[in-house]
């Protein structure tokens, strides 16, 4: 059903949508020009073939058919047809397979890049770093959750939106290094031509030079788990000068984030100020799993109403949310929440659905683990 969602998204997102499109999209790059152009060579030369066996098949059956006193030939074997019908397949194979060998050579050639960036699949986000400077983030589905429980109308982008979509320069060679913390992914947009496997361990690299600006969707492409439908793809080419500018912002922002963090450290905050920030980053980050009244899905995801961790080890509680629990859904979530939200929710968790512990957690609690103290 996501699929079929996103397909049609897909199509009305175009810039020239045309309806009930079924054929392959030509995209906004060289590669998938190069890419559509091999698809309709391929399909032309299937067309033809197609003629021709077939109405060579059409034509026997009505011209010598028995009912036309047609006696069938009587030779069992012929050397030229068997030569024939050799020579004249491997012939056109070749022909198939020179522009074919040439795309790939191309889609295949990520030397030189003006820009890297890692490409991170993690269930159900992706996460962007730009190699080349200290630009780094979680993109997430933007997608209001009455949408999908059909309370609000479905717009036209529905669950192919994010928060923080990649940015990307336009004229400029765009190398994606793509890899996975947890499961396999696919990292798939469309308009690039582009749709690599996210493997853990392994990093798998793909190219993008867009000529036009503009906001080019997608999504994962590998069913990686039950949301898998919900983990989208958004990425915004901008011009040189503007990408630059955005860059410039993004540094700056993350630079401000950082001296905050370490005011933070300093300072303790109420149990009315946690409590609240920590209901927004649980309903918006654990719901999903351990369900909004905390008590899980049996047999699937703990929960942590009542739970020994959340109402007793508060040292483990801290440290299972910061760096999650290998071999499970629990991610790491070091990099994906800021300390006063990481404090905000490890206290929400301790305090709400009845565990009351009355435990506070501060940024300094989750400093101490984050540096293994």
């Amino acid at each position: 059903m996501a699929f079929l969602v996103s397909f049609a998204s897909f199509a009305a997102s175009d810039p020239k949508p045309e309806q009930y499109q079924l054929n392959l999209r030509s995209g906004v790059t060289d590669i998938s020009q190069q890419v559509y152009d091999l698809h309709m060579t391929i399909f032309w030369i299937c067309v033809v073939i197609a003629i021709i066996v077939f109405g060579a098949m059409l034509w026997a059956t009505i011209f010598h058919r028995k009912s036309r006193g047609v006696k069938p030939a009587t030779f069992h074997e012929s050397v030229k047809v068997e030569i024939a019908w050799t020579v004249v397949p491997f012939i056109i194979l070749i022909g198939m397979a020179i522009p074919a060998t040439k795309t790939l050579i191309a889609m295949e050639d990520v030397s030189a890049p003006d820009v890297s960036v890692i490409v991170t699949g993690s269930q159900w986000k992706w996460h962007y770093k730009y190699m080349d400077n200290e630009v780094e983030y979680y993109s997430v589905m933007a997608t209001q959750p009455e949408q999908i429980a059909n309370k609000l109308e479905k717009n036209i982008n529905y669950l192919l939106e994010v928060d923080r979509p990649l940015v990307i320069p336009t004229n400029q060679k765009v190398r994606f290094l793509i890899t996975s913390d947890d499961v396999i992914h696919s990292w798939w947009v469309p308009d690039f031509a582009v749709k690599k496997d996210a493997n853990p361990g392994f990093i798998n690299e793909a190219w993008a030079r867009v000529e036009k600006p503009g906001i080019y969707r997608g999504q994962c492409a590998e069913l990686c788990g039950k949301d898998h439908g919900f983990m989208p793809v958004v990425v915004i080419a901008k011009e040189p000068a503007e990408y630059a500018a955005w860059i410039e912002e993004q540094e700056e922002l993350q630079r401000k984030a950082k001296e905050e963090e370490q005011k933070l450290l300093a300072m303790n905050m109420d149990m009315d100020e946690l409590m609240t920030v920590g209901e927004r980053v649980y309903n918006t980050t654990c719901a999903a799993c351990h369900m909004p009244n905390g008590e899980g899905l049996p047999g699937v995801f703990p929960a942590l109403k009542g739970s020994d961790i959340a109402l007793n080890d508060m040292q483990k509680h801290i440290d299972v949310v910061v760096n999650g629990v290998s071999g499970t859904a629990m991610q790491a979530y070091a990099k994906q929440l800021s300390m006063k939200e990481l404090a905000a929710v490890i206290t929400y968790e301790r305090n709400a659905w009845g565990n009351d512990t009355g435990e506070l957690v501060q940024a300094k609690d989750v400093n101490a683990v984050l540096n293994g103290q």
